[in-house]
């Protein structure tokens, strides 16, 4: 009995585990493509929420983060500063500003950062602990403790290097 109710548990866990790896495309207006997983929360309030996810062009690996609220587009337009993460290794981590941008008829607000690739690894080991984020129209900088799904990066990382290995 104790067999069947293990097995059971595996088998209901399993499409939780390849549900995270579940990587989707889109084009982007200037013809590249971008693979991605679909965001996770890491911080919800009444207030304010963050929702994150990685993204990829197979060269380069992005934090893509959809905070809320967001400012019109005319102002989060000039989101351009850089990200500073810090990780469970006690380290801060400044993310370059790569892109801006406004999804789904400019419901979604989508800022990326690009990973730098020495860090790669560090990312995909150690979980989210804080993010810093300059809202430009919003209020000056917003301050993220992580509660909620902190080694999604880890696992959304290693989905995609993963593929790459293969």
């Amino acid at each position: 009995m104790k067999k069947i109710s293990l097995l059971v548990g595996c088998l209901l866990s399993m499409p939780m585990v390849f549900a995270q790896c579940e990587i989707h495309n889109r084009i982007q207006a200037d013809g590249s493509m971008f693979y991605y997983i679909k965001p996770t929360p890491f911080y919800t309030t009444e207030s304010k929420s963050l929702k994150i996810n990685i993204v990829t062009d197979k060269e380069n690996y992005f934090i893509a983060l959809q905070p809320t609220p967001f400012p019109p587009k005319e102002v989060g337009n000039n989101i351009k500063d850089d990200l500073t993460l810090e990780l469970s290794n006690k380290i801060k981590y400044k993310l370059k500003h790569y892109d801006t941008q406004y999804l789904k008829q400019d419901s979604i607000l989508q800022v990326l950062y690009i990973i730098d690739k020495n860090d790669l690894k560090a990312f995909s080991t150690y979980e989210a602990v804080t993010a810093s984020i300059n809202m430009e129209g919003t209020e000056f900088v917003r301050d993220y403790d992580f509660k909620l799904h902190k080694s999604a990066i880890i696992e959304q990382l290693n989905c995609f290097l993963k593929e790459v290995e293969k």
